[in-house]
């Protein structure tokens, strides 16, 4: 039987059970495209903007001036909050407030710590279910593939031809299914390792970018700066 033939027989011939197999391996598979789709897409345009939004930002006058220059050009919101953190920790001033008796060093700390985190889990969004699909979908396809087989030589059984060739067939299409799952997963588990690579670069400048931030925000008054540094030179 052919190769096309023998699947749509194997669907028109199996049971509620393999549909809902066949139907879940489906959704993982559309799941996982759209969102490759799109979070490539973002990381990349996100990875493209950095070095022209932190070079424009470095180059502002003062640092209002700069964030307002980094929310214009960080279209993808990765570094510009960042830096309104920084500004507004820098600006707090409110007497007799909690947050009064801390030290601009550690306040700006703790916002650049919020921020980051909260860039970090905007970037990573998504991947979980990358990991998920690309874990479990040969498990579902093997699953789709054991009852299938039972359901075959179940109905063979009762039918009383257990010969080879009766018992070849239905089998072989059953293994159909395990083969769906790992189409399915092994798109998911690439994504996931390029995905993740861009995301643990994004990771590293914005963490940089963190680290000059509080060195330019903290520094003594009289006192240089901080050097500035493009994306390319904030990693550790």
């Amino acid at each position: 039987m052919a190769g096309g033939s023998g699947i749509i027989h194997y669907l028109q011939t199996s049971d509620a059970i393999t549909h809902g197999v066949a139907y879940v391996l489906l959704a993982m598979s559309i799941a996982s495209w759209c969102f490759l789709i799109v979070k490539t897409w973002v990381l990349v345009r996100a990875k493209r903007q950095a070095t022209r939004a932190v070079g424009r930002f470095w180059q502002a006058p003062t640092l209002a001036e700069g964030v307002a220059e980094l929310k214009r050009a960080d279209r993808e919101r990765v570094f510009a909050p960042l830096a309104e953190a920084a500004l507004h920790a820098a600006e707090v001033d409110i007497p007799g407030a909690l947050l009064a008796r801390v030290e601009r060093s550690e306040r700006v700390v703790r916002a650049l710590r919020q921020a980051l985190n909260a860039s970090q889990r905007r970037l990573e969004f998504g991947q979980v279910l990358l990991a998920s699909v690309g874990s479990t979908a040969p498990f579902v396809g093997l699953l789709g593939t054991v009852w299938g087989i039972y359901h075959a030589l179940g109905s063979i059984a009762a039918s009383g031809q257990a010969q080879i060739e009766n018992v070849a067939g239905p089998v072989g299409e059953a293994l159909i299914m395990t083969a769906f799952g790992l189409v399915v997963a092994i798109p998911a588990v690439l994504a996931y390792n390029v995905l993740g690579r861009l995301v643990r670069q994004l990771s590293e400048e914005l963490d940089g970018f963190a680290h000059d931030l509080h060195a330019y925000v903290c520094a003594p008054v009289g006192q240089p700066q901080a050097p500035v540094r493009g994306p390319q030179a904030t990693t550790h």
